[in-house]
């Protein structure tokens, strides 16, 4: 079995080399510049240095009647201090100082042809010894003559040595201070994903509901799409939910329904079998309903324009066998072809809560009543002859959990699917007093269907 190891990949390494690759770059080349130029500089004050000497030079050459200088030759006894040789225009050694050929200096001009194209300063070395040189050009009737002065380069190598190391030193501490610039750009950096990393893993656990909103502008884009992202999530997560509790009060109304159809002894099989299967037909519409509503949310069933009279007589007929023992009088006063703008799943859910909660409370009395405003409003109530609502939780009672009466059975769900409901289609419910002596549910709808999202 072969083991092999392969590194993990990282951006953070990955730019924190780069940079510094390219930062070491830039610092040697900015070395290896100032060194140059300063190389050069030191050579222009020698050689300045040197031209200011020409005179003198030219004095000596004067003594030894030799004017112009081309016309020294190998073997003249001049006499002069400095290191010297003149070239013909091919660089061909003609004469040397004696003071050159004390210090058996040779082909002078030679070695100066092999280095006269390249950048100064320009160094000549004999052996161990190296010497600066310096060029002057000569022209003689028509011919030109070069005259060589040479200095030695020792102090001048150790000076621009000493300097380029002191340069290099210079370039490691910064070098030195720009890697931890570096290490510090990269904590900070990096230290907002190192946050989002902390805040994920909070989410996965289920320990924050949403990411933090200090991000630096370069994250926000992805924070908001991510909070965007969880807010869709939970929004599904809550919409199944509560679709699926819908589902489950609804359809325990009409299995309640079913077994007191099964146990009335004024029905025989057939009407008990004809009864049932209507029950059924009303849980499978639900489910559908339901799984609808889960799928495309409230704001997906605004569809259709439903009569609600037949619905509310078979829900009455419904509810008064579940609660036949208290021998409820229900008043149902709804016109033929008035029309709700709800699905006929929305009329369902809505006069199937209302009515389950008014039959469960009233006393003996429960009324509906659908009527038409004007032109652009439709009313709905419900109301019974219970011991109604107090005031100061009428409005909790719309929300989910929240129960009136937590003596009575009941998940405290019906209400605030009533609520929903008729907040998607842009409809209001109000809770009052009745008439009776109980709840009043009154409920304005607009007649034209509003798509809400």
């Amino acid at each position: 079995m072969r083991l092999t190891l392969r590194p993990q990949k990282r951006l953070l390494t990955r730019m924190f080399v780069t940079s510094l690759c390219i930062i070491t770059l830039v610092g040697f080349g900015l070395a290896w510049l100032i060194n140059l130029l300063h190389a050069q500089n030191r050579y222009n004050q020698t050689t300045s240095s040197l031209i200011a000497k020409l005179p003198i030079i030219a004095a000596e050459f004067r003594e030894n009647n030799l004017i112009p200088i081309t016309q020294a030759r190998e073997g003249d006894d001049v006499d002069t201090q400095y290191i010297m040789a003149t070239c013909n225009d091919d660089y061909d050694s003609l004469w040397r100082s004696d003071y050159a050929i004390s210090l058996n200096l040779t082909k002078i001009c030679e070695q100066y042809q092999s280095i006269k194209d390249d950048l100064p300063p320009f160094y000549l070395n004999f052996g161990s010894q190296s010497y600066l040189a310096y060029l002057l050009s000569i022209d003689v009737e028509t011919d030109i003559y070069h005259l060589l002065i040479l200095q030695d380069a020792s102090a001048l190598k150790t000076e621009l040595s000493q300097f380029n190391r002191l340069t290099y030193f210079r370039l490691a501490i910064v070098l030195l201070i720009a890697l931890l610039l570096l290490i510090s750009a990269a904590y900070w950096g990096m230290r907002p994903l190192t946050q989002l990393k902390q805040e994920l893993t909070l989410l996965q656990r289920g320990q924050k509901n949403s990411l933090s909103q200090d991000y630096p502008v370069e994250l926000q884009g992805i924070t908001t799409a991510l909070n965007q992202l969880l807010n869709q999530s939970d929004a599904r997560q809550t919409r199944y939910q509560n679709a699926m509790n819908d589902l489950a009060h609804s359809l325990k109304t009409r299995l309640a329904a079913s077994i007191a159809i099964i146990d009335d002894p004024s029905l025989n099989k057939q009407q008990q079998n004809q009864k049932i299967l209507e029950q059924i037909n009303d849980m499978n519409h639900l489910v559908k309903y339901q799984l609808k509503r889960a799928m495309l949310g409230q704001q997906g069933l605004h569809l259709l324009q439903t009569q609600p009279l037949e619905i509310v007589k078979s829900l009455a007929q419904m509810l008064d066998k579940i609660y036949q023992h208290k021998r409820i009088n229900i008043l149902i006063n709804i016109a033929d072809d008035i029309e709700l703008p709800l699905s006929k799943g929305d009329v369902m859910e809505l006069f199937g809560n209302l009515l389950e909660n008014a039959f469960r409370f009233c006393i003996s009395q429960v009324s509906v009543k659908v009527q038409r405003l004007d032109n652009t409003l439709i009313q709905i109530s419900v109301e019974d002859d219970g011991s109604g609502i107090a005031d100061n939780i009428k409005q909790k009672i719309i929300q989910r959990g929240i129960r009136a009466d937590t003596q009575s059975p009941g998940q405290g769900i019906g209400l605030a699917v009533c609520h929903e409901l008729i907040s998607s289609y842009g409809g209001t419910m109000t809770i009052n007093t009745s008439v009776l002596g109980g709840a009043a549910f009154v409920i304005e709808l607009p007649a034209v269907t509003q798509h809400q999202s």
